[in-house]
């Protein structure tokens, strides 16, 4: 008796240790509901739909019977086929009664789907929409190491989720895309403002909207943004005197991706093990990742180039080519026109490459040279007819963006 006792104490001290190591029990895991509510008269449970698991079987763990989703598919245009797992479901019944009266599911950001059980034990449906009122905030902070880590650890989660803050960085790195390489040009003692739209819906959830304005200060320089929409419904960003943000190239040909070396003409080769000049910019990227066109021109090249592996050479205005290397697949051919931010190619390591990297050239009159060290020109201006549209826009967003007094402003910390 005693070994049976302490056999079953080593099962139990092993099943404890697996569960650590591998952050799972050794059988499936089951989702857990919500904690049911239940008042004086009504009772409420939320149910999540299970992986593998079709809709008619949760509604049958619930008890709801007589209701026929082919018609719900032709009265809401919800396919159950297509609902994904960790859909949650809300029920509600009367206390003494085994079977829902009503229940609901979120069908997307902006409508819930609800069923309401009618006297004659069928189901009628109604499609609820979902409210969402906009709020604007400004957010101000250092930046020390990258403008993710800024956003992520600076803002608040009750003001911006972990996901909508990821987007923010995103969105407002494509604002200054032709300003700012964020792989190469963040130092620390660089800061942002940002003036955005927060939207909150009826429920509770938060998710940011459009970037308005902002002010970027980079080494020392001070580049702001102002969202503006043109009387023919352009929208772009221009700086203070009216300029547009774009420019005739954009400062990396990868959407802020991490830079694994520098600039450097004498750079040792990692392959061939002697420094070699090394005209242009390894960018690091995952394998497969879209490689942009910088500015708009024709496909010169686009084929195997020894060392350089996959090569894409762009003949733009000006003298001016870009070269892409070491991809793992081209999308253009020789001879076509390209756009800017066009998807040309994707990320590999063909050629003399250790990793899966873009290597990058800007050359002018056959020359490499570091596109950060060039003057690429001023934007668009604002059309003359559009001018004091923009002017009063401007002013506005300004007291937004710097305020004499700040009770709403999200200061992060220094």
């Amino acid at each position: 008796m005693k070994i049976a006792r302490v056999l079953v104490a080593f099962a139990i001290v092993l099943l404890g240790a697996w569960a650590s190591f591998t952050g799972s029990w050794p059988w499936k895991r089951t989702f857990v509901a919500a904690p049911i509510v239940v008042d004086n008269a009504w009772t409420e449970i939320a149910d999540t739909l299970h992986r593998g698991e079709t809709i008619s079987e949760l509604l049958a763990r619930q008890r709801v019977v007589g209701l026929n989703l082919q018609d719900v598919v032709a009265r809401s245009r919800f396919d159950p086929r297509r609902a994904r797992t960790g859909m949650i479901f809300n029920f509600r019944r009367p206390r003494l009664d085994s079977v829902p009266t009503e229940f609901s599911v979120r069908t997307g950001a902006e409508q819930r789907l609800q069923f309401l059980r009618a006297d004659s034990g069928g189901w009628t449906t109604e499609i609820q929409p979902i409210a969402w009122r906009q709020e604007v905030v400004r957010i101000e902070g250092p930046i020390d190491n990258s403008l993710y880590v800024a956003l992520d650890e600076g803002v608040d989660t009750q003001l911006l989720g972990p996901g909508e803050r990821v987007r923010l960085a995103w969105d407002l790195a494509d604002v200054y895309a032709w300003s700012v390489d964020f792989t190469r040009d963040i130092r620390s003692g660089d800061r942002f403002q940002v003036v955005l739209e927060r939207e909150v819906s009826d429920e509770g959830e938060v998710r940011f909207g459009r970037i308005l304005a902002s002010d970027l200060s980079v080494n020392g320089r001070s580049m702001t943004a102002y969202r503006f929409e043109t009387a023919s419904g352009a929208v772009s960003y221009y700086d203070a005197d009216g300029e547009s943000l774009r420019r005739a190239f954009l400062r990396a040909p990868l959407q802020f991706r991490r830079i694994s070396s520098s600039f450097n003409r004498s750079r040792r080769h990692p392959i061939l093990g002697y420094a070699r000049r090394h005209e242009g910019t390894d960018y690091s990227a995952a394998y497969g990742t879209p490689v942009l066109a910088a500015g708009e021109g024709t496909v010169i090249q686009a084929g195997r180039a020894g060392g350089y592996g996959n090569l894409i050479e762009i003949r733009h205005a000006n003298g001016i080519t870009t070269r892409y290397g070491h991809l793992s697949t081209i999308l253009v051919r020789s001879g076509s026109r390209v756009s800017q931010a066009q998807v040309i190619g994707r990320v590999g390591a063909t050629g003399l490459a250790t990793a899966s990297h873009l290597h990058y050239e800007f050359r002018v009159n056959g020359v490499a040279r570091d596109s950060r060290r060039l003057d690429l020109g001023n934007g668009k201006p604002v059309a003359s007819a559009d001018r004091p549209a923009f002017e009063l826009e401007r002013g506005r967003l300004s007291a937004e963006l710097y305020p004499s007094a700040t009770p709403a402003m999200a200061q992060l910390g220094d």
